[in-house]
């Protein structure tokens, strides 16, 4: 027996009954382990997922195999956009950053669903301008923020689609994540560590003070999950 069900995913939730009970039947429960790679750069998708407890990382690999996160999509969203907006395959590759629990629908039933141009369409448009949102900002922060405020706008991201305080993450997974040397990390844990923020031994971080780390975050957090929360609980 599998803990999670449907609509223990917000964009599920979020789709009109009729709409929903129309796809329930076509969903299938599977267990997201850490690591896995739902898709690869390039690669045709066969199905879009609805994460629940797991939290899946977009990340845009380089040719000499470096790589930086572009979004995180959790219980709040699906994996597998370039599906339904009619690209079939996107540049960047998916992979779990968190282990747990999401269904999955086959490719041919999203695009069947956003092709009747009701209302199931709208939705998944919304939650897409969410997540360019979350993209450009990310962009953005990567840019022009230091590695301990990126360090708290992904802890923050990260928790927002997990239940509890505990996330299970290597300072190396981090590094690559935030496109960063793993010593910068080191040193950005160690930081928060020594303010009180979070606990951080053998690649599990507590966060203990979620409203200090949100006041430490640089202002790229709140942008993003104003966005969601605008788009998504539109009716």
């Amino acid at each position: 027996m599998h803990d999670t069900e449907p609509s223990d995913n917000q964009l599920l939730t979020a789709l009109p009954e009729d709409d929903r009970q129309r796809l329930l039947p076509q969903l299938e429960w599977i267990e997201m382990p850490l690591g896995q790679v739902l898709y690869e750069s390039g690669r045709s998708l066969s199905h879009v997922y609805f994460p629940t407890t797991s939290i899946v990382s977009l990340l845009y690999v380089m040719e000499n195999g470096a790589s930086a996160e572009i979004a995180v999509v959790g219980n709040e969203g699906v994996v597998g956009i370039s599906l339904f907006m009619g690209g079939e395959s996107t540049p960047s590759r998916a992979v779990i950053q968190s282990a747990g629990e999401g269904f999955r629908l086959k490719a041919r039933a999203i695009k069947e669903e956003f092709n009747r141009a009701g209302s199931a369409m709208h939705v998944l448009l919304r939650y897409t301008q969410a997540l360019i949102t979350q993209m450009a900002q990310t962009a953005a922060c990567n840019r022009h923020h230091s590695v301990d405020q990126q360090l708290c706008r992904w802890l923050l991201l990260s928790l927002d689609r997990l239940q509890g305080e505990e996330l299970v993450m290597t300072q190396e997974l981090i590094a690559n994540m935030l496109g960063v040397r793993r010593e910068g990390v080191t040193e950005a844990a160690g930081k928060l560590q020594k303010l009180g923020l979070i606990r951080y031994a053998r690649g599990r971080i507590v966060v203990l003070d979620r409203k200090g780390l949100e006041k430490r975050s640089c202002e790229c957090y709140a942008v993003v999950k104003k966005e969601y929360d605008r788009l998504l609980r539109e009716k």
